[in-house]
């Protein structure tokens, strides 16, 4: 069966890879997976603001335009500086001619495709599935810009059997490669915001239907 590759990642997500040893961050719609850079340089001071940042957005570090770091005049020197909200960080080169500054790393890591691992949702949302065979419903938040086969998925966790089952909206068999959008459910959270309702008691109800065979992914 072919591997499966996530292709979008929440915020929440992203968040609970906090740690050296399990580095994520997100900048520009994109996530990344820094691990292997933190492991690379263990012990190193220019680590400490990609730590203090991991599991955050570090949007505000980088240029939209040119996707590179942005910059800015420094009013002592006048020379054209390289942003570093929280100090200088790994590949970043010193203010002043270093001899200890090691530039053969080739490629920023924030150029770096390697550390990419998917897309960061421009927005989700949170949906109830429940499985009419046992009666239990869980509630997932979702990425939007997912299909029906990616939230099953997330599902996953919760049913490895999951794909055993017919997934249905309002007595319609959902069609598994398009979006909740594309398959009439649609994403009310601005509306239940602007007539101050609790979402989470009007959450659209997906029921998974068994189709009497064991299907694992």
């Amino acid at each position: 069966m072919k591997e499966y590759k996530q292709r979008f990642y929440t915020s929440n997500e992203v968040s609970q890879h906090n740690t050296l040893r399990d580095c994520w961050v997100s900048f520009l719609g994109k996530v990344y997976n820094l691990t292997p850079l933190c492991e690379k340089y263990t012990g190193d001071i220019l680590l400490k603001p990609i730590l203090m940042s991991a599991g955050k957005d570090i949007s505000n570090w980088f240029d939209e335009k040119t996707r590179d770091i942005r910059r800015y005049v420094d009013p002592v020197t006048g020379c054209n500086m390289p942003y570093c909200p929280l100090g200088r960080f790994v590949h970043i080169a010193p203010p002043f001619p270093s001899s200890d500054w090691a530039n053969d790393f080739v490629t920023p890591w924030w150029k770096d495709a390697r550390y990419s691992i998917g897309t960061l949702s421009k927005k989700t949302r949170f949906i109830k599935i429940i499985n009419t065979l046992t009666s239990q419903d869980q509630t997932l938040e979702v990425c939007s810009e997912e299909t029906m086969d990616e939230i099953l998925h997330r599902y996953l966790f919760f049913n490895a059997h999951a794909g055993s089952y017919t997934w249905k909206y309002e007595g319609r068999n959902l069609d598994m490669d398009k979006t909740l959008e594309e398959n009439g459910i649609p994403d009310q959270d601005e509306e239940f915001y602007e007539l101050s309702m609790n979402d989470d008691a009007f959450l659209h109800a997906i029921l998974l239907y068994f189709n009497d065979d064991l299907t694992e992914f």
